[in-house]
């Protein structure tokens, strides 16, 4: 299962419904913090949302409005008795980026360890923390928007379906059977057995795309294809206003919902709303009238996707 919850989905300046920019995705006890914008933690303690249990914060670019609660954050993590390491991920400039943070949060005492993500390198989620299910990975992409910006793939693979007369006839004892079901080969009697022995065709796994601020560009096109839930910028909620969504490197709700459809995502839910949109509600046919499944986001949504009992 993996269940995602808005914090944030404010643009600019944080109202008092509406915290600047920020996501978590939930798998397990473990988790990973999109952007991290002015409110995240008050949003996510209004939510139920645990962010001691993220691996890593992952961020988009480095506009104030994404990066603005990452001080604070840091420190709470740290008086709540933090003392395993926390990833922080982003594009190029990062070091200089956590330089001036570090400068505000002054000593942690837990590690931070920092990674410049390169758009098309997957990061395996299991460097980051023991329990990720086996191959969920993290892809960054390339966005378009007015500094260097990233958005972000999470993929959780699912195996094909286990054999247990397969692996009765090859002699696996039962105790290492979920080592196969986890793709690790075993050793058998001097032999070795492979998951793919005992493993049928790779099924249907999961999928969340994380666009952070952009124009639509072909590396969100391709990062939505089939995404179970395409988290999409859309700061202007009118047509007329594409130029000058253009001109500042967003999407309108429109352009979102006609790129979640070109992708063929099954779910998108829109965020990153400018000051101007007082009730996103309002303006949903702008988006649902080009692609039915699309929602207006709003900080404390939340949604679990689980894997599908019937695979394509």
């Amino acid at each position: 299962m993996l269940t995602i919850t808005l914090l944030g989905t404010a643009a600019t300046m944080p109202l008092p419904d509406r915290a600047l920019s920020a996501a978590f995705a939930a798998c397990g006890g473990h988790g990973l913090l999109w952007d991290c914008g002015e409110g995240t933690q008050a949003a996510a303690h209004r939510a139920g949302v645990n962010l001691m249990r993220a691996d890593a914060i992952c961020l988009t670019h480095y506009h104030g409005d994404h990066i603005f609660g990452l001080p604070g954050l840091l420190q709470t993590l740290g008086a709540q008795g933090r003392t395993r390491p926390l990833a922080l991920l982003g594009p190029e400039g990062l070091p200089d980026i956590w330089a001036a943070v570090r400068a505000l949060t002054g000593p942690l005492p837990y590690p931070v360890k920092l990674q410049v993500l390169m758009p098309g390198q997957p990061l395996a989620l299991d460097t980051l923390g023991e329990g990720w299910p086996a191959g969920a990975r993290l892809v960054p992409f390339a966005t378009k928007h007015r500094v260097k910006s990233l958005g972000y793939r999470l993929e959780l693979p699912r195996a094909g379906k286990f054999s247990p007369e397969q692996a009765r006839a090859l002699g696996v004892p039962v105790q290492q059977w979920k080592l196969l079901q986890k793709g690790q080969s075993v050793a058998v009697e001097g032999r070795t057995v492979q998951p793919a022995q005992v493993l049928g065709a790779p099924r249907r796994g999961l999928s969340v795309v994380f666009s952070g601020d952009t124009a639509a560009c072909p590396g969100l096109l391709q990062a939505a294809q089939d995404a179970d839930l395409l988290l999409c910028d859309a700061t202007y909620a009118l047509p007329e206003q594409e130029a000058q969504a253009r001109q500042w490197g967003h999407s309108t709700f429109g352009q979102s919902a006609a790129l979640a459809a070109q992708a063929g995502a099954k779910r998108l839910w829109l965020t990153h709303y400018s000051p101007m949109i007082t009730d996103p509600e309002e303006y949903a046919e702008q988006a649902q009238g080009i692609f039915p499944a699309a929602e207006c986001g709003f900080d404390g949504k939340s949604i679990t996707l689980q894997y599908e009992e019937v695979q394509p």
